[in-house]
């Protein structure tokens, strides 16, 4: 007889499975991601179709399996209506579950990212309709906590090269800042073009790569050969009202740098993007349909 237990959990991923099963690929409290069948879901009528569907969160009694666990119960606590209504909540959410896949664990708990995850998902749905601009601003905010969860925060506060706060300068229309995605987040531009040049000077006088080595032989002397600081690629550059805005995702409310109707958060997520793909190692798919939104309602 197999073994059972519960768990409550939200559904991130579904695929079919035979003629009329269902693998969910659940975030649960209890024991982080778990893969489950839901038999017989793809039926009509089915007790566990609408409950096996996307970000259903459900009280679960899981037999446990050779392969897969299988689900016997479920009992719905919440649904997100508002989001299926809505393409671009939808995509929003999409691509929160994408990283949170990424993030979460297995065969342990992770309450922390299950409530961070309803969280984003709650205030989304909340959303007015038609503001295009408010959805990819909350998506933005929603990325940025989830790497800060998982320990891959981009530095926007200080220079990564001098470790010196940041302050937009808004008197300023040329006033720009980096973003390196290697080197961890914002680098002050003046700090750069001094390393770039200080670089470029030694370059004649330094052979690569730069080492420090020490002779193995008696007849040998010591050589010593200087380290020169890696310069970091710039992978785009923020101008004071983008570098605000990224300085307060870190805060419950997000648009008071700049009103709703301001395009600049497409750039924000944008820079977002790439900078977890880099991190997390593989790309993002739903962020296709997030363009596509944007540019249909632009």
């Amino acid at each position: 007889m197999s073994r059972t237990y519960k768990v409550t959990g939200i559904n991130l991923k579904t695929q079919a499975l035979g003629e009329s099963d269902r693998i969910v690929t659940i975030l649960t409290r209890e024991f982080g991601l778990i893969r489950a069948v839901a038999p017989g879901a793809r039926k009509h009528n089915s007790s566990l179709g609408g409950r096996s569907g996307m970000f259903v969160v459900n009280e679960l009694l899981i037999a446990k399996g050779r392969s897969l666990d299988k689900i016997t119960q479920a009992q719905t606590l919440k649904t997100y209506p508002g989001l299926a209504q809505d393409l671009g909540k939808l995509s929003a959410s999409q691509y929160l579950a994408e990283i949170v896949l990424c993030q979460a664990l297995s065969e342990q708990p992770q309450e922390e990212i299950y409530e961070l995850f309803n969280e984003h998902l709650q205030r989304l749905e909340a959303l007015p309709k038609s503001e295009a601009t408010a959805v990819v601003a909350h998506l933005a905010q929603g990325v940025f906590h989830l790497l800060a969860l998982g320990g891959l925060t981009p530095q926007v506060q200080v220079c990564c090269l001098t470790q010196r706060p940041l302050t937009p300068d808004f008197t300023n229309p040329n006033w720009q800042v980096g973003f390196s995605i290697t080197a961890g987040g914002t680098v002050c531009l003046e700090a750069w073009e001094g390393l770039r040049s200080q670089s470029k000077k030694q370059a004649p006088l330094l052979p690569s790569p730069h080492f420090t080595s020490i002779a193995s032989s008696p007849k040998s002397s010591y050589q010593t050969v200087a380290h020169r600081q890696e310069i970091p690629v710039i992978s785009s550059r923020l101008n004071a009202t983008e570098l605000a805005m990224f300085q307060q995702l870190s805060q419950p409310e997000i648009m008071q740098v700049n009103p709703v109707k301001d395009y600049g958060w497409l750039s924000v997520e944008q820079i977002l993007r790439q900078y977890a793909q880099y991190h997390l190692g593989r790309p993002i798919r739903s962020a296709s349909l997030i363009d596509s939104y944007f540019a249909a309602n632009s």
